[in-house]
């Protein structure tokens, strides 16, 4: 074997070091009571440096045989989803302060894998390496739920991940084994070769294929929280830690839904009559109940997984356009999504930290009256997600739009109208959390309270995301370029 191929792989190789280097830092600082500053110090600087090390070092390269493809679209999603983790690391320590500062070195270990997972599911050309990359980001999640270990909702949270995530591995697995059996490789382009009959040994689509198909989609419509695969998210996302519950929301669902693009398109791509309808059903669904059932939650991080799930049927749209444009339309979409719902949760965290762990709705009630900067950027995050004009949050929408209707069929036109109508729907349930801030009153409403650095730089980064994401049409270009690679 020639190891030098792993040199192909600078975004994972840098990672790693960066790994090794909060691993070597804990180990000498563990009876220091300067561990945490020095802790987040380090792996925030590193993660700053990382994504401007990849816009500069990576370049498209294939390693181990075309096992391993980092393509300029895979690399700019990489950046994306470091800058994710980023706001995460600097969200996440007042909760650490409060409540985990021993387990700190932890913490930053099992985020940087799970990114490191990611990394490696982006840049798959096989189903194994893909695979692998899925269950290197799925095993630390799980620990990052269980996080608040001695809380019973967060033991309860992190039981039902793993079993679905046990569960969605399995049935992944057997459809990637139908694959198998069909074409007789792993590598994406070469199931697309067997699929359209170019391999004389077999036989092209045939039903062990499109049984493949549904049974991996089925394993990966899991992991992006789809309707009707959806059950375990409103519980894990009440039960795990804010910072988590964020971060899970975020860049996992990023990370699965281009995952889920490049190997449809790449894999699957001549079976696109068939996975095409498959992706319009589970689309409206997820719209649909998903925008019904926040209606309905009293509970913020409940309300927000919800939020998630309908979110992740936007994101999806985008691939029905197989195309450029959608391809374009996913990553700006994913950005805006990362900046707009990571300003949501920076808000709930620092009420949760001044409130007694409180994550109740009711608790916002009059939020404006004693925390009036909070309760604004809270508005501007919201109008994000709801896709509101100016925000950056109704563009990417109409990037999605754009996409999916670009592929011309009455069907992509109706999926686009029935998203159309739920925004609507969304509007309305966004406007209640703004209703609880601003109109309702209440005797005891949250005091009035200073909120730290870390909690002012996550929540400047995002906003600035929001506002100007949407006006600097620069951003949008540069992805629709790097998707052309």
């Amino acid at each position: 074997m020639n190891y030098g191929q792993f040199l192909n792989m600078i975004p994972e190789f840098y990672l790693v070091l960066t790994l090794l280097a909060v691993f070597v830092v804990d180990f000498i600082m563990h009876r220091s009571e300067k561990k945490l500053d020095v802790l987040f110090s380090v792996t925030a600087a590193l993660l700053i440096v990382l994504p401007v090390r990849i816009a500069l070092l990576a370049e498209p390269a294939e390693a181990f045989g075309g096992m391993y493809v980092a393509s300029q679209a895979a690399n700019v999603m990489k950046i994306i989803l470091t800058i994710g983790a980023l706001i995460v690391v600097i969200m996440a320590q007042p909760w650490l302060k409060n409540e985990a500062s021993k387990y700190a070195g932890e913490f930053y270990l099992l985020i940087l894998s799970t990114l490191l997972g990611m990394y490696v599911m982006m840049s798959s050309g096989s189903f194994l390496l893909f695979f692998l990359g899925l269950e290197t980001a799925s095993v630390p999640m799980a620990c990052l739920v269980a996080f608040d270990k001695y809380k019973k909702k967060s033991a309860e949270a992190a039981a039902k991940y793993i079993l679905v995530a046990t569960f969605s591995s399995g049935v992944m697995l057997y459809g990637i084994s139908f694959v198998y059996a069909a074409s007789g490789t792993l590598y994406f382009g070469d199931v697309a070769e067997a699929i359209m009959g170019c391999n004389p040994l077999y036989e092209g689509a045939t039903p062990l294929t499109i049984m493949g198909l549904v049974f991996f989609f089925s394993g990966l419509a899991f992991k992006l929280s789809l309707v009707p695969f959806h059950f375990w998210t409103a519980d894990t996302y009440e039960g795990a830690p804010t910072p988590i519950t964020g971060y899970l929301s975020v860049c996992s669902k990023g990370a699965a839904a281009f995952a889920a693009m490049v190997i449809l398109c790449k894999a699957f791509a001549p079976l696109v009559e068939y996975w095409e309808y498959m992706l319009y059903v589970l689309i409206v669904l997820s719209i649909t109940i998903a925008n019904l059932f926040a209606i309905r939650q009293s509970e913020l991080k409940r309300f927000m997984a919800f939020s998630s799930i309908s979110q992740a049927g936007y994101i999806m749209l985008a691939v029905v356009g197989a195309s450029q444009a959608g391809m374009a339309s996913l990553m700006y979409y994913i950005f805006v999504y990362v900046v707009a719902n990571m300003a949501v949760f920076t808000v709930i965290s620092a009420v949760e930290q001044n409130n007694g762990g409180a994550t109740k709705m009711s608790a916002y009630d009059g939020l404006y009256q004693t925390n009036p900067k909070l309760a604004f950027l809270m508005t501007l995050a919201l109008f994000s997600l709801a896709g509101i004009p100016p925000f950056a949050g109704m563009f990417s929408k109409f990037f999605v739009f754009m996409a999916a209707a670009e592929q011309g069929s009455f069907w992509a036109y109706f999926v686009v109208f029935i998203a159309l109508v739920n925004t609507v729907v969304s509007l309305y349930y966004y406007l209640l959390i703004v209703k609880a801030m601003y109109i309702k009153q209440t005797d005891t409403p949250l005091p009035t309270f200073k909120s730290d650095v870390n909690t002012k730089l996550a929540l400047t980064v995002c906003t600035a995301g929001i506002v100007l994401f949407g006006v600097c049409s620069c951003i949008y270009q540069w992805l629709f370029t790097a998707s052309a690679m």
